[in-house]
C-alpha cells in the first residue's frame, strides 16, 4: 500500500491516541472512523465512477470530507493499520439477507491478527454493522451497545451474525482466503454499475457510534438511540441536501440532484 498521511487522516476521524499496534488502539480507530466517515453510495448516484486507488480513495474520505462504501472504507483503514505495523489481510464476502439468493462476493472486510489472536475489523459494511473489530471465535457473542454479534462455522465458511435486540440473523459469509485488488476491483465495478445493483437503485448514508445508529435509505431516515427508533421522511430534493450535510456532514451544492430517490 502507498504511504497514508497518518495526521491527517487522525485528524479526519477525531483520533488523538496511541499509535501502538495494540487491540485497544485498533478498537479506538474503528469506532472514531465510524462515527466521522459516513458509509455512503452518493458518487455512484451522480453517475461518478468509484476509484479504488488509495491516493483517490485518500482524497475523498480524508481530504474533501467525503464518506463511501465497503471498498472505499476497508481499503483507507487496511493502509492505516498497515502504516501503523498491524498484520492485515484483506477478505471478501457475500452478504447475506433473509430469505436471499447467494450473492457474489461483493463485501471487504480486514483480519487483524493480535497476540490475543485472529480478529475481523470491519468499518465498511454500514446498516447493523460491528462497530468494535470482533475476536474470529466460533460461539463467542461480543455485545456493544445492545447490538450482538458472533462467529459460527458452516461448511468451510465463517459466517457473521448479529443481534437487533429480538433475534439473530446472518449479515456475511466468508472464507479466508486472502483477496487482491483484482477481485475487488471486478466486485466495485459490478456493485457501482450493474442496474439491479442495490448501491445503483438506493441512496444510502449511514452512520454508527456507541449507543446509535443515523441510516437514511432513499428518502427514509431512522435514528437509533438504544432501542429508540425515531423515522422520519425526506420531503423534497433541498431536504435531502440539509439532512446529509446537518446529520452526516456532507455538503454538496445547492441544486445538486441525485438520480435516486425518486420524487
Amino acid at each position: 500500500m502507498s504511504q497514508i498521511d497518518l495526521g491527517a487522516y487522525s485528524a479526519r476521524i477525531g483520533y488523538a491516541g496511541p499509535h501502538t499496534a495494540s487491540r485497544a488502539t485498533l478498537t479506538a480507530l474503528s469506532q472514531a472512523h465510524m462515527e466521522h466517515i459516513p458509509f455512503e453510495n452518493l458518487d455512484i448516484l451522480l453517475g461518478r465512477s468509484i476509484s479504488l486507488a488509495l491516493p483517490d480513495v485518500a482524497a475523498k474520505l480524508v481530504g474533501a470530507r467525503r464518506g463511501g462504501y465497503c471498498f472505499e472504507q476497508n481499503a483507507l483503514f487496511q493502509a492505516v493499520l498497515d502504516a501503523l505495523g498491524f498484520r492485515v489481510t484483506p477478505l471478501a464476502a457475500r452478504v447475506r439477507g433473509p430469505n436471499a439468493p447467494v450473492r457474489p462476493r461483493t463485501h471487504m472486510l480486514l483480519r487483524v491478527d493480535l497476540p490475543e489472536g485472529p480478529f475481523i475489523a470491519d468499518v465498511g459494511f454500514g446498516g447493523d454493522g460491528p462497530l468494535h473489530p470482533l475476536p474470529l471465535q466460533a460461539g463467542m457473542e461480543t455485545w456493544t451497545s445492545g447490538f450482538g454479534y458472533r462467529f459460527r462455522q458452516e461448511e468451510g465458511l465463517w459466517v457473521l451474525e448479529g443481534h437487533d435486540g429480538e433475534h439473530w440473523a446472518d449479515l456475511y459469509a466468508f472464507t479466508l482466503e486472502p483477496a487482491y485488488p483484482a477481485d475487488y476491483e471486478m466486485a466495485n465495478h459490478f456493485t457501482s454499475t450493474f442496474p439491479r445493483s442495490p448501491f445503483v437503485l438506493n441512496l444510502t448514508a449511514q452512520r454508527s457510534w456507541p449507543g446509535g445508529r443515523l441510516i437514511l435509505r432513499n428518502r427514509d431516515l431512522t435514528r437509533r438511540a438504544g432501542a429508540t427508533l425515531e423515522r422520519s421522511v425526506i420531503g423534497d430534493p433541498d431536504h435531502l441536501l440539509e439532512v446529509l450535510q446537518r446529520d452526516f456532514g456532507l455538503a454538496f451544492p445547492a441544486g445538486t440532484r441525485f438520480s435516486q430517490p425518486a420524487f
